[in-house]
């Protein structure tokens, strides 16, 4: 009697590496619009810069409010447009501690709501000080974008090309350790490169001495990023929604492509506080942060000027 054949080893779908590929043409021709765009205004600085921040927070706004179902085809839903470019106005304006009192303000809209516009316009507060009060400001936010888009890129790749035990099942389930590592690793990697473009050129610089800087806070970025990532995906799910828009194709709305810097940038703003004379945050000490920290209620920004073109 001839031996019955073992029974075949079954991967679950959402364990095989290489799946879904489905939707990478739509983020390659959406990068290919989005990147040389952001990336021209990052360099260009003032108006430019100014009118991308701003509508890309008015955008998220209006994403946030429509997974509460606040939609802006009513006075409140256009208030809480609004209510972000009030934010970003006051913090173009040199009053960053007013854009926080604009953003506590809206807590008139309920705590769901609220949270949004502190978040965003933490975000987006944090995009405008990186740009406008560190050197080099268009270096900066080159950084903070750049690790953040290359660990969510190669946490998508590696993850695919992998597989895996999966990161977080009960809030996104494609997620991968491996994709989470992946990430991390190229994110690092991103960041060295980005740290010795932006940082020889500058005076005083200690390139290639202070190489880890790059690696250390590229990773720092891209572990940011990911829980930025994670903490959006939560939110969805907790809404009962894939995607929070669906202006980009292949990645949704603005929140699903932006999140990783949504926790990201307050993250490099805040370092920033303590790197002296208003150096980048890679520059930071852990007594300069400090006393920065304990002097804000009476400080003021950093002699650095506003918007200057490739600073």
């Amino acid at each position: 009697m001839p031996a019955l054949p073992s029974d075949p080893v079954v991967v679950p779908p959402q364990s095989r590496p290489g799946r879904n590929w489905k939707d990478l043409r739509a983020r390659l021709a959406s990068a290919a619009v989005l990147v040389p765009v952001a990336g021209l205004c990052v360099w260009a600085g003032g108006i430019a810069y100014a009118v991308l921040i701003l509508l890309a927070m008015a955008g998220m706004a209006q994403e946030w409010g429509r997974l509460f179902a606040l939609y802006p085809t009513r006075w409140r839903g256009v208030l809480y447009l609004l209510w972000p470019l009030a934010t970003g106005a006051a913090a173009l304006g040199g009053h960053w501690r007013g854009a926080f009192a604009v953003m506590a303000g809206g807590f008139v809209f309920g705590p769901a709501l609220w949270a949004g516009q502190v978040v965003i316009g933490c975000a987006g507060v944090s995009l405008l000080w990186l740009r406008n009060m560190t050197v080099p400001g268009a270096g900066v936010v080159l950084f903070v974008v750049t690790c953040v888009v290359v660990s969510d890129s190669g946490a998508y790749l590696v993850g695919r090309l992998l597989g895996g035990p999966k990161l977080a099942p009960a809030i996104s389930p494609a997620k991968t350790w491996s994709g989470s590592i992946g990430g991390l690793v190229l994110a690092m990697l991103a960041g060295t490169a980005v740290f010795a473009l932006v940082s020889s050129g500058l005076p005083g610089s200690r390139w290639p001495d202070d190489w880890w800087r790059g690696m250390l806070f590229g990773g720092l970025t891209a572990v940011a990023a990911q829980i930025g990532d994670l903490a959006e995906s939560a939110l969805k799910r907790a809404r009962g929604v894939k995607d929070s828009g669906a202006l980009i194709p292949g990645h949704g709305g603005l929140l699903d492509r932006f999140d990783g810097l949504l926790v990201a940038a307050p993250v490099a703003a805040l370092l920033s506080l303590g790197a002296a004379g208003g150096a980048a945050f890679w520059y930071v000490t852990p007594s300069g942060l400090v006393s920065a920290l304990l002097a804000i209620p009476g400080g003021q920004p950093g002699p650095v000027a506003t918007g200057s073109r490739g600073s």
